[in-house]
């Protein structure tokens, strides 16, 4: 433990002027906003500065110990190495292997065979199911690089193919990359994991209701929604049946596999039995069923077992190693601590590190040992794997240090009490502000889990200071993340980068925005819906 020789008591406003302790409380933020979308500052540096201007404040403006707010630092350093890259990193070893084995190739084309000629169904198994698949597994934009060529090579156009897969990738941020956003908004709030999964897994229940309508919409207009609504139903309902008994019993790790996989096959066996009688092309254009027919299955039952073999193990690792019942997430090798006396509530609270070694990512380590048993790669190609993972993270890597650093102090300093306590003057419409400062917050940091980091606990203080469920405004915070991804200038440079749209993100985020907004136009609605009539589902 870190003993500080006193408790530091937070001042709720330093400046003696509300306002003007709401903008010094927003700096950091707005800082780091204008770098990441304005000036174009790559993210580990702008998290790195916006870190200093944080700490220059809490020591300056609120007043904190130099030596404790430099410890809150490091601890939050520590955290978001050990709660968010420990799992993020070995979920895209898990992604690479079967990228560089071959096996992932072989999914995909399993996958894209049995997706049928319909542009419709196409859609929803591919963008939406195998979409929401790749989000919880990796995330950070892989769904639309990966997604968006297959669907140009269906024959849907290039813009429209990248915001079919943005919007189809609404529903599954907040539990994308084995849940890090989840983990993360937990860590920087305490509030139970489990609880924060399960009442964000409401929300989002209810959000993945609309998604299918919509791309059905797009890929086929009002005449081909109007033939294949069913598949919209069965689409939404059997994501909804796969993710939402996982986020509340199981947390954040896995729902997004588990709706996708559900999703999927509910949708390929309703398709066999059920489908629009005109099977239509993109644009909603008639196709000549003899002239798309698919060439027959290569693939043997071994093969295909193979291809799915890796998602499978996954699941059954995680579950049996993270589930209610397993002790193992629980045990703490050592914990470090530092006090202060809150602001807004005059109790003591606490920012911690706590080194569980065998928590969640140490369980996809070991879902990654499982599948290496069995695909049997090559040395050569484990040198690859960890080379190219190491490319592609190593600034993803530094941010989560960085973000949750900067957090940490943020909290710790009473800066995070000063802010919501300004907030909390908007009243009980800010339940209607709530997704739309997380919506702000991805489009410009490009992050759900950074975007849960600044904000999160920012907004369960204004929660309590409106006496609000104290899961509303955290939960509202993250799937407002959720909404906002289609127009995240990052998370279209990833997304763009497998497509003839490269250096266009500004093209595809006009193209994107005005679906994005109605999307989260009936996300506040889902906001008001839970603060009228169902605020017990957000209360611990």
């Amino acid at each position: 433990m870190i003993y500080p020789l006193f408790v530091f008591e937070q001042i709720l406003s330093p400046t003696s002027h509300l306002w003007l302790t709401i903008v010094a409380a927003l700096a950091p933020l707005l800082a780091l906003i204008l770098m990441l979308a304005v000036f174009r500052v790559t993210a580990w540096l702008a998290t790195t500065i916006a870190g200093a201007i944080t700490l220059a404040l809490a020591v300056g403006v609120w007043h904190a110990p130099v030596r404790n707010a430099l410890e809150s630092y490091l601890l939050g350093g520590l955290t978001g190495v050990w709660s968010i890259d420990w799992i993020t990193f070995w979920g895209l070893i898990i992604f690479n292997t079967l990228v560089l084995t071959g096996n992932f190739q072989k999914f995909q084309r399993w996958i894209v065979h049995h997706a049928t000629a319909d542009v419709r169904i196409q859609t929803l198994l591919l963008a939406w199911a195998f979409g929401a698949l790749l989000e919880g597994l990796v995330g950070f934009g892989y769904p639309w690089a990966v997604v968006a060529p297959i669907l140009v090579g269906l024959g849907i156009a290039d813009l429209e193919a990248i915001r079919v897969a943005a919007l189809a990738n609404n529903a599954p941020v907040s539990y994308g990359a084995l849940g890090a956003p989840i983990i993360g908004l937990a860590a920087v709030t305490s509030l139970p994991l489990l609880a924060l999964s399960g009442s964000i897994g409401n929300v989002v229940a209810i959000l993945a209701l609309l998604p299918p309508w919509v791309l059905i919409y797009l890929v086929s207009g009002r005449a081909g929604l109007a033939e294949a609504w069913p598949l919209a139903i069965v689409g939404s309902l059997s994501y909804i049946a796969g993710q939402w008994p996982v986020a509340h019993y199981l947390g954040p790790y896995l729902p997004d596999i588990s709706g996708a996989l559900v999703s999927f096959w509910i949708l390929w066996l309703f398709a066999k039995i059920w489908h629009p009688t005109t099977i239509r092309g993109f644009g909603g254009t008639p196709l000549n069923l003899d002239a798309t027919a698919q060439a027959p299955e290569g693939s043997s039952a071994g093969e295909v077992f193979l291809a799915w073999m890796p998602y499978l193990v996954l699941i059954l690792v995680v579950v049996a190693w993270t589930g209610p019942w397993s002790k193992l997430p629980a045990q703490s090798l050592f914990k470090l601590s530092i006090a202060a006396k809150s602001s807004v509530t005059t109790r003591t609270t606490t920012s911690v590190f706590n080194f569980a070694p065998l928590g969640g990512g140490t369980s996809i380590l070991a879902s990654w040992l499982v599948i290496l048993a069995i695909l049997r790669p090559r040395a050569a190609i484990l040198s690859q794997v960890f080379s190219r993972t190491f490319r592609q993270m190593w600034a993803a890597l530094l941010v989560a240090f960085f973000i949750f650093a900067l957090a940490y102090v943020f909290v710790y300093a009473g800066m995070a009490n000063s802010l919501a306590y300004g907030l909390s003057k908007f009243g009980i419409f800010f339940v209607v502000l709530a997704p739309v400062l997380g919506w702000i917050g991805v489009a410009l940091s490009g992050s759900n889990t950074s975007t849960n980091a600044m904000f999160g606990p920012v907004q369960m203080v204004t929660g309590r200071l409106l006496n609000l469920p104290v899961l509303l405004l955290p939960s509202l915070n993250s799937v407002g993340a959720e909404v906002g991804k289609p127009i995240a200038p990052q998370t279209a440079s990833v997304g763009v980068s497998t497509s003839k749209l490269v250096r266009s993100e500004g093209q595809v985020i006009r193209h994107n925005m005005g679906w994005t907004l109605v999307v989260l136009g009936y996300l506040i609605l889902i906001a008001l819906l839970f603060f009228r009539f169902f605020p017990r589902s957000m209360s611990l």
